[in-house]
């Protein structure tokens, strides 16, 4: 009986490009009282397993916590699975405004103590007795209130790329961080105040107004399906978003635009931005806001020092990580001296720039020949593998266009053959090259002949 994964994210990434199906990206949490967590868990795998739903899911005594991609021919039968537990029948399903096949490679269930982290100890606080739930329309309308606060409980790099108007933001890295913080802030005004709260799909809110109540704050709120759910209903319900800017998410994408406004700067040049990007350094992993134009000239790192240690031998790039615990600075760290234009803490809705609001994967319209085909999937991005069906030279522009890649043009610096460098490259050829972005299996690579307005 299987319980674990089997596949590789590079294997599992060819199934889906060679499956052609698409695939929903989803959350969903429920706070219960499970008795056997382990058994929960691996009778949850079996089950998921056999749908090739992918994900990364906690459960524990207190609930489950899940983030999910799904094959969108499988939603019902999914659905289903989660109906043969009461206290998830008639879950709400916080499906993503933009999907990504790619979005989840690997199953992975784990047990926790807790499916979401609140450093407290308090056997009397009872997390079901949570506070009201608002639909968009009724969170708009309460944001309006001159008697209402609001409270961001999300992390410092989630609220500065997009965050309701006038919300408390907290300098916080994590969730344990910001209950007492708040508690202290806003003492004074349990008894007359509405205490309105929100998070990125909800979970964290839940818990945070259960912890109010149990504070002893009188009116207290919440923003039901977080931001996610927010965001369909505007868009379904022609309801004002009173959100500016872009919602975090902790899959690859690393976020969903629900306004064009751009809110945040690069961190290292200032320029309007609020793409975030992780440290190509291994040993590094930052996360921090990167524009196109440094993410090109600082090869995706966050510092000279990273930079020139993704330069040296591979072998010294080990060597220089041993014994550093690394992994856990993904979604962590966020912060460091050489980011110049990091903003935490008191954050402005000021609009320093507008996005494009054209969808990721418009065709670009050019003139162009096929020329080959990926070979190959990488985790990370950096390194691009193709087989060659016609010849490329350095300095030839290229258009790589998949359906999860979109539409995307470099110029070619660099090409190896063979692991060899090499100015042209033939027919038949298997090269390997430096990207800024992931390559998928069903990506493919053509030579710009000619540009074309649009």
């Amino acid at each position: 009986m299987q319980l674990y994964n089997t596949l590789s994210a590079e294997e599992r990434a060819k199934l889906i490009d060679e499956a052609g199906k698409d695939r929903l990206t989803l959350s969903f949490y429920a706070y219960a009282k499970i008795q056997d967590p382990q058994k929960f868990r691996n009778d949850l795998f079996i089950a998921w397993n056999a749908l090739d739903a992918l994900g990364r899911i906690y459960v524990a005594h207190e609930g489950i916590n899940a983030q999910m991609s799904v094959p969108a021919d499988n939603f019902e039968a999914f659905k289903d699975t989660l109906e043969a537990y009461d206290f998830m029948r008639g879950i709400r399903l916080n499906v993503a405004v933009v999907h990504d096949n790619h979005s989840f490679l690997k199953l992975t269930i784990k047990v926790r103590n807790k499916i979401v982290a609140d450093g407290l100890n308090d056997e009397t606080f009872d997390v079901t007795n949570k506070g009201i739930h608002l639909k968009a329309q009724e969170f708009n309308d309460m944001l309006e209130d001159p008697n209402t606060i609001v409270v961001d409980f999300r992390n410092h790099y989630e609220s500065e790329v997009g965050h309701f108007e006038g919300a408390i933001t907290p300098d916080v890295e994590n969730f344990r961080e910001s209950l007492p913080i708040i508690n202290g802030q806003l003492q004074d005004f349990k008894e007359d105040k509405n205490l309105l709260m929100y998070c990125t799909g909800g979970i964290r809110c839940e818990k945070a107004s259960a912890y109010f109540k149990h504070q002893g704050f009188k009116n207290v709120f919440q923003l039901e399906g977080g931001i996610i759910e927010y965001a369909r209903q505007i868009k379904e319900e022609g309801v004002e978003s009173k959100f500016i800017g872009k919602n975090f998410v902790f899959d690859h994408r690393l976020g969903e635009r629900i306004t064009d406004d751009i809110i945040s700067q690069c961190h290292q040049c200032g320029k309007p931005c609020d793409n975030h990007t992780n440290c190509a350094n291994d040993a590094c992993h930052l996360l921090f806001i990167q524009c196109d134009e440094c993410k090109a000239a600082m090869e995706n790192t966050c510092s000279t020092e990273c930079l020139e240690t993704i330069h040296l031998p591979w072998e010294e790039q080990v060597a220089k990580r041993k014994g550093l615990k690394v992994g856990n600075k993904v979604f962590r760290k966020g912060k460091s001296d050489a980011l110049k234009f990091k903003s935490s803490g008191d954050l402005s809705t000021q609009t320093l720039g507008k996005a494009e609001s054209k969808d990721i994967r418009q065709k670009i319209k050019i003139k162009k020949t096929l020329i080959g085909k990926a070979e190959h999937y990488y985790s990370k991005s950096k390194i691009a593998q193709f087989l060659l069906e016609k010849e490329l030279s350095v300095g030839d522009k290229i258009l790589i266009s998949g359906p999860t890649t979109g539409e995307q043009q470099v110029a070619v610096t660099e090409i190896y053959v063979d692991g060899n460098s090499c100015q042209t490259a033939k027919a038949g050829d298997q090269i390997t090259f430096e990207l800024p972005f992931r390559v998928r299996l069903s990506d493919k690579i053509y030579r710009i002949l000619e540009s074309e307005k649009a």
